[in-house]
């Protein structure tokens, strides 16, 4: 490829990238879509924007995969690792083995060879940890019950790549393509005491040599320096694993766990994220690009139903593993809409299946498309589950748990949430002679709390039955204490709607949801940050040489200003223009309110010097 072509094939790349991702991200479909989209319009079988060579493209863009599992192994330290062994074992194991069954025996329902069926069964098992990573990050799932779950799963197929690597040429109907499965011309023992001395080696470089190295970097004060550094560990231990045979994505999170303890994790993060999401766009998009839509044409209804039956056949195989493992209601339905598809491996896997003889070409060329359709369909499939499919089973009765029956003793106050915020406001009432109801959504922080002698009752204060057990018709006050806004507003207008009379006070993420919540119907918020911010800036302006009440004016008029105009801007909240102009004029405002009295202050102060 010559040079301008190149730059051209760059360009259009990062053209389609930056149009297509705002527009999905505008109409609420996520960015892992409007980058499929994006190379599905440019790939060669559409407009034909760029060239034919998309699967040299992709291969180069599966580094992004590999810099995702680094640095989510960055985020688990061993003892965690270690915690999640049973889901990782049991739920992970178990969702490979039965959806590769489950997949053989339709297979074998459709007249292929037994060798083949198992062959696609094993490969289209998989499902993609960059779609699914990238989208449950995106929506804030990945550290729910259904996103851990998710993760599990991904990591125990990404292990399973191994394996599979050295189980495909056993399955291959001419034997000779046996001899050609192994990467290193090494086999049995000798091949398994290389895999253990190499992992050795990654666990001996991550814990010890690492850290020297990087602090001898960390020393030159160079971050171009780091950054390379940073790229040339992983690229390495992606090389490595690749001679020995296996995954590169696998090897990479090992490394990554290893150094999850180390004092520059945070360093080495910040300098690959921007490497791993600009690959991580190009993978997505080069998977939209491979959509070859002249097969498609030539066999829609054959290749949807095959869609169709692929994620079909995982639903059902992943809702019986979640129910098995005690996942229900909205977890479980997460946990199935986020791994019903096939995954980026599948790509990696056809072309060793083909190249070693195990499959033969009429059967990986559709499967091919109807992987890169799978993956296309998921951002689709997750938005659908989030309108139409959640809001029922939020709404369902049976799949709430049973709230404690609550002996509420006549109440003056109900606090909901009884985390780090609501527990300070609880113990302040209580300290001071109120007798108030504590209502709380987390199971496990009841338990916890309750270890402390706290009295705490489990419930969902959305639900009007258990505001009513706790006597919310007999308070005085209901202060909403939880960190989710959106259920604090549906509280706020819930109680508004049924109980106008009852007192509101209510915690608030920033202005926004606090000018959001009054117009809701709140009648008093707090800003989890405000006050504890306006405290140290009041500190900091004493430090700067401000005197104490000086200090104290200038924080409490701010306070002042800031809460006029929190209150405010309920007017405007509808109109995004307004809404920003009128934050802008504010800020004006307040800047000169408080030179102004500055200025006062310093004559005030000078004319006390003349009279002295």
């Amino acid at each position: 490829m010559h040079e301008s072509e190149l730059l051209t094939q760059a360009f259009v790349f990062l053209l389609s990238a930056v149009v297509a991702v705002p527009v999905a991200k505008k109409l609420g479909l996520g960015s892992v879509l409007g980058y499929l989209c994006a190379g599905a319009v440019i790939g060669p079988f559409a407009l034909g924007l760029i060239g034919h060579d998309v699967e040299g493209v992709m291969a180069f863009a599966e580094f992004g995969v590999v810099m995702m599992l680094f640095l989510v192994g960055l985020e688990l330290d061993p003892s965690r690792l270690w915690r999640m062994r049973i889901p990782i074992l049991g739920l992970g194991g178990l969702q490979v083995v039965v959806t590769s069954l489950a997949l053989m025996l339709a297979g074998l329902g459709m007249g292929y060879p037994w060798q083949h069926s198992l062959a696609v069964g094993m490969i289209l098992a998989m499902s993609s940890t960059a779609i699914v990573l990238q989208t449950l990050n995106e929506k804030s799932l990945l550290k729910t019950e259904a996103g851990q779950a998710s993760f599990s799963v991904l990591l125990f197929q990404d292990i399973a790549v191994i394996p599979l690597l050295a189980i495909l040429p056993l399955l291959a109907l001419d034997n000779a393509a046996v001899a050609e499965a192994s990467h290193t011309g090494l086999s049995g023992w000798k091949k398994t005491l290389l895999v253990l001395v190499v992992v050795a080696g990654l666990v001996l470089v991550g814990r010890w040599v690492s850290r020297h190295l990087f602090r001898i970097i960390a020393e030159t004060r160079m971050r171009e320096t780091f950054t390379a550094t940073a790229l040339l560990l992983v690229v390495g231990i992606a090389l490595l694993m690749e001679l020995v045979g296996l995954s590169p994505a696998l090897g990479t999170f090992v490394a990554g766990v290893v150094m999850a303890n180390s004092e520059y994790r945070h360093e080495l993060e910040s300098e690959i994220e921007p490497f791993k999401g600009l690959l991580l766009a190009l993978f997505f998009i080069s998977v939209g690009a491979s959509i070859d839509f002249a097969l498609f044409a030539a066999q829609p209804l054959t290749i949807l139903a095959l869609v169709a039956a692929l994620i079909a056949v995982k639903m059902l195989v992943l809702f019986a593993l979640g129910r098995g493992f005690g996942m229900r209601g909205q977890s479980n339905a997460i946990f199935i809409f986020a791994l019903a598809q096939g995954g980026e491996f599948a790509f990696v896997l056809f072309t060793f299946a083909s190249n070693n003889g195990i499959l033969p070409d009429d059967i990986i060329e559709p499967l091919v498309l109807v992987v890169a359709l799978s993956m296309a369909f998921t951002p689709l499939l997750i938005l659908a589950n989030e309108r139409w499919i959640l809001p029922r089973l939020s709404g369902n009765a049976e799949q709430l748990p049973e709230h404690d029956h609550i002996t509420s003793e006549e109440a003056r106050a109900i606090v909901v949430g009884f985390g780090r915020f609501g527990q300070i406001v609880g113990r302040m009432l209580r300290m001071n002679g109120f007798n108030i109801t504590v209502l709380e959504h987390d199971a496990a922080q009841v338990d916890t709390v309750r270890r402390f002698g706290h009295q705490v009752f489990f419930g969902d204060a959305v639900r009007l039955d258990l505001l009513e057990a706790a006597g919310i018709d007999q308070a005085e006050l209901l202060v909403i204490a939880i960190d989710d806004h959106n259920r604090c507003r549906s509280i706020v207008e819930l109680v508004r709607r049924h109980y106008p009379a009852i007192r509101i006070i209510s915690r608030a993420r920033g202005r926004r949801e606090a000018a959001e919540l009054l117009s809701a119907g709140a009648d008093h918020v707090e800003r989890e940050t405000f006050n504890s911010a306006l405290a140290l800036g009041r500190t900091a302006l004493q430090l700067l040489g401000f005197r104490s009440y000086q200090a104290h004016r200038a924080a409490e008029l701010f306070r002042h200003h800031d809460e006029v105009n929190v209150r405010e801007l309920r007017e405007v909240l509808d109109d995004e223009t307004a809404f920003f102009n009128r934050t802008r004029q504010h800020a004006d405002d307040l800047t000169r309110v408080m030179q102004a009295d500055a200025q006062v202050d310093l004559e005030e102060t000078e004319q006390s010097w003349d009279r002295d």
